[in-house]
């Protein structure tokens, strides 16, 4: 199966779910920063953990980041927290959470805090 992803500029782009298989395909795609939005176990016992995907983006050699947001908010600080994230890691980036819908709405807003 081909790992699924949206661009939403030329250096960020989001996806469902992935798992530590998927790691290997994104370094292929040109990613060379994966950000996990998505809490642990969120999706029951069979989503991935991030230490799962974070030891398979090792392996690959792609950065990895966890930053666990709840479905339909995100708090002041994990909006700053993303900020910082997008500043410092390689780029592109391809960040996730269950639809990719959590990750575009932390991009775009945490990219607000960037254009004040």
């Amino acid at each position: 199966m081909s790992l699924a992803f949206k661009w939403l500029t030329h250096d960020f782009a989001v996806a469902g779910q992935i798992g530590p298989g998927d790691l290997a395909q994104a370094v292929a795609a040109g990613f060379r920063s994966v950000i996990n939005n998505r809490p642990d176990f969120e999706g029951g016992p069979a989503q991935p953990t991030s230490q799962a995907i974070q030891d398979a983006a090792s392996v690959a050699g792609v950065a990895y980041a966890f930053l666990p947001v709840r479905s339909g908010y995100q708090d002041p600080t994990q909006v700053t927290e993303m900020h910082e994230l997008l500043e410092r890691l390689p780029k592109p980036v391809l960040a996730f959470c269950r639809s990719g819908a959590r990750s575009a709405t932390l991009y775009y807003t945490a990219r607000g805090l960037a254009q004040r």
